[in-house]
């Protein structure tokens, strides 16, 4: 069974900006590659789960999704911490794009797109937690029966150390 990091994508990996989607407007939160290089090297598998409200917006496409998803996931993995998948929701109830407007299950908070990575890896639960900068993806973590955290800091590296020393003690 797998050990897992889940991790929220915007405002843990990268910086938040106003609707990522273009590679050239990505940069990394600092001290992000190095802590999840450590978080591999501690044993843990990398799977992001994120929402992305600007589909449904009409702000981007899924396409540009998956191309900045790749783009992230060869700089992270030139890095030592490969990505082992992206689950994302582009969903969003009353959205502009009908094809998006709906009260899904994937949206976190709900905790829909972790239940998927569960369902699609053999994850071991007790073991595997999730890092997000939002009470939502705590709360998404507490439901799918993951220990949640919230990381408010501005340097993932000096966070992230001090937890994974904690979750080894778990």
């Amino acid at each position: 069974m797998r050990k897992v990091l889940f991790l929220d994508r915007d405002g843990v990996i990268n910086k938040d900006v106003h609707y990522l989607y273009r590679k050239e407007d990505m940069h990394f939160i600092d001290g992000a590659p190095e802590a999840l290089k450590k978080a591999v090297e501690a044993g843990y598998d990398l799977i992001v789960v994120t929402n992305q409200s600007g589909v449904a917006r009409g702000y981007y496409t899924e396409e540009d999704v998956q191309v900045l998803h790749q783009y992230m996931g060869d700089l992270l993995a030139q890095s030592g911490a490969p990505i082992l998948a992206f689950y994302y929701c582009p969903h969003l109830k009353g959205a502009k794009i009908k094809a998006y407007d709906k009260d899904c299950s994937c949206r976190k908070p709900k905790p829909g797109l972790l239940l998927q990575a569960m369902k699609d890896y053999s994850i071991d639960k007790k073991h595997s937690f999730m890092v997000g900068d939002k009470p939502g993806d705590v709360a998404a973590a507490k439901t799918a029966g993951l220990r949640g955290y919230q990381f408010t800091g501005s340097n993932l590296d000096t966070f992230l150390g001090p937890l994974l020393e904690k979750e080894k003690r778990l």
